[in-house]
């Protein structure tokens, strides 16, 4: 449905970025436990002969949300749900906001009503629940149920609403509606602002009215790295888009490219190469106004050499560290003037903090809860602070002039598979689908799993799993389309004009063109 909504702005005359506010929309009320208007967005966009930019719309810190306070009421850490761990400002509608104005500057036209019309019909005349939406209802009922408006808002007489039944959202028809009427700062400052204030104070959250009214999505460069095959972007800090690179800068010198994409040989130096950047990404990125050193020097070529260095063909390093579960969604869109949009928002874990605002039926995310209490710590709260971000978004600019947008969910998965997704495409001749559709792999956790292991899909050869447990790798067999490897996807435009994409089996996604 969302990949419909961007194509049929396309037909309308629409461009890339008034293209994916219309799927953003539409995805949120559609797929809703897995983002949502209460949530932060991330963007990178591009046209031909310019630099990439990219949208920062990320929630802070609320301003009485310290250290102190969780101590006070006898917690050593945020919570994963309730309305304390609804203590960031949802940035998504910023992201939408900043957004629709650059797409001015792309010559658009087309009027918020009409970029919102989808996800408001939708949301009040039902979609069908989706596998996956009842599948996430069901495995987190016992933690959300009782938490504020969810039972009103995602159960039918207290259970699990069943696959294909229709799901109806009128509240949030009634929010987006006064969205496309009001414009998006109505979110921030305006009634629809002073409504959402009122019911997150009632609730108990710390997020006031001053937090929306000071927050606004920021315009940002994107961190770069310059590959073999061409450039290739990713988000700012704090998400880990920088990691995702140093992953394929590392790969670059590792020469993967001459490796077989099914074998343990592959699977071992993407698993080490992560590592080593996951070892970086956890002594230094945080919110970049924390950060001691500029995200950019991460991708030196100095620093991937080191890394790259550290990496033993033969032997699994030991991995002890904790890696981030998540939730979200990815979505790309490219137009006909080649004008390209990668883009990803997200409310953490399933349904957030799983409050639902009364007024609004906004779901509010709880990104914040992956704050640190302690003081020294790479993340630690601080009001005005914002989280460590999983999401990014990424755009390749290709020197053979393709332009290639990707992404995907999963946490700390995502910047594995990106790594499947680029290197078998853009490295080893992959077609695009295959390259999603192939058999992957996640080491440590993902959305609705706690396991450090290394998990493989079933659909590599059963040797695959032998050899990468004599390289001292942990590793567990799991379904051969599972869930838990994430859900990816591509869309490249060539040189000639044409284009393709990519979509995931393991997910409901799709790819719409015309």
């Amino acid at each position: 449905m969302a990949a419909q909504s961007a194509s049929a702005v396309l037909r309308d005359g629409g461009n890339a970025l008034e293209a994916m506010i219309a799927a953003a929309a539409t995805i949120a009320v559609v797929y809703p436990h897995m983002n949502g208007i209460g949530g932060d967005g991330f963007w990178l966009f591009s046209e031909p002969g310019k630099a990439p930019q990219a949208i920062d719309a990320c929630g802070a810190a609320a301003g009485g949300a310290t250290r102190e306070w969780y101590r006070a009421q006898g917690m050593d850490r945020i919570p994963m749900r309730g309305p304390l761990a609804a203590c960031t400002v949802a940035g998504t509608i910023s992201g939408w906001e900043l957004a629709f104005e650059a797409s001015r500057d792309w010559g658009g036209a087309l009027g918020l009503p009409r970029l919102l019309a989808d996800a408001i019909g939708y949301a009040q005349d039902g979609i069908p629940v989706t596998s996956s939406q009842h599948a996430s209802t069901t495995a987190k009922f016992d933690e959300l149920h009782a938490q504020p408006g969810f039972a009103e808002t995602y159960l039918v007489d207290g259970t699990a609403p069943p696959e294909g039944s229709v799901f109806r959202q009128p509240r949030m028809a009634a929010t987006l509606q006064r969205l496309a009427d009001a414009g998006l700062r109505d979110f921030y400052e305006g009634e629809l602002a002073r409504r959402i204030a009122a019911d997150l104070q009632a609730l108990g959250s710390p997020v006031t009215g001053g937090d929306l009214a000071r927050h606004h999505a920021q315009l940002k460069t994107p961190v770069a790295l310059e590959h073999s095959c061409g450039r290739v972007y990713n988000m700012t800090p704090p998400t880990q888009g920088v990691i995702s690179l140093a992953i394929l800068g590392i790969m670059d010198r590792l020469g993967i490219d001459r490796l077989d994409p099914m074998s343990a040989d592959y699977i071992h130096l993407v698993v080490e190469a992560t590592k080593q950047a996951f070892l970086v990404r956890d002594r230094h990125v945080t919110d970049p106004a924390w950060m001691k050193v500029d995200a950019q020097s991460l991708l030196d070529p100095a620093a991937l050499d080191a890394m790259a260095a550290e990496v033993d063909r033969a032997k699994a390093l030991s991995w002890g560290g904790s890696t981030d579960p998540g939730d979200t969604i990815w979505m790309g869109v490219i137009d006909g003037e080649g004008r390209a949009v990668s883009f990803i928002q997200s409310i953490y874990h399933e349904f957030g903090s799983g409050i639902v605002l009364p007024d609004t039926g906004i779901n509010w995310q709880n990104r914040g809860c992956s704050f640190s209490l302690e003081a020294d710590a790479l993340n630690a709260l601080e009001p005005g602070r914002k989280p460590f971000h999983t999401l990014n978004p990424a755009l390749a600019v290709l020197d053979d002039g393709r332009t290639m947008v990707y992404g995907t969910m999963g946490g700390d998965g995502q910047p594995q598979t990106q790594a499947a997704v680029f290197t078998r495409y853009v490295q080893m001749g992959v077609g695009l689908q295959e390259a999603v559709s192939a058999p992957r792999w996640l080491l440590g956790r993902t959305w609705g799993s706690m396991s450090e292991s290394l998990k493989i899909e079933s659909r590599f050869a059963p040797t695959v799993a032998e050899d990468l447990r004599r390289r001292g790798h942990v590793v567990d067999v799991v379904g051969a389309f599972d869930e838990t490897v994430g859900h990816a996807g591509a869309l490249v435009r060539h040189a000639s004009g044409m284009m393709e994409g990519g979509y995931d089996p393991r997910s409901d996604g799709a790819v719409a063109g015309f």
